[in-house]
């Protein structure tokens, strides 16, 4: 298993509007690209148990095959610049994706 993060060449949170967050997954060569697609590690139910929310709380979620990435849309638990939000860019919030395992030994 590897990690989301050591595969990925940019991987990034931010705003998509003040009740959504996206993070964006680009690789740098389409073996890799590949490799995390075809692994079905990174689906909306694995994306959610790592940042331990529901499902219902993906609202998009896309592999890009011309740009050799994939997106995740998904509801803020807080409107950005509410009481309460941690971080009103949504630029901190990757983490959780970078820890995700992928099965690297499974066949693409």
């Amino acid at each position: 298993m590897t990690k989301l993060g050591d595969l990925a060449k940019v991987l990034r949170s931010k705003n998509s509007g003040p009740f959504e967050i996206t993070l964006d997954v680009l690789f740098d060569s389409r073996e890799s690209y590949e490799q995390v697609k075809g692994s079905g590690s990174v689906t909306p139910r694995t994306v959610s148990e790592a940042y331990g929310i529901s499902e219902e709380r993906i609202r998009h979620f896309v592999f890009f095959d011309p740009a050799l990435g994939f997106k995740v849309t998904m509801s803020r638990e807080v409107s950005s610049g509410s009481a309460g939000d941690r971080d009103v860019y949504g630029a901190q919030q990757h983490a959780p994706l970078m820890r995700l395992e992928i099965d690297c030994d499974r066949e693409v």
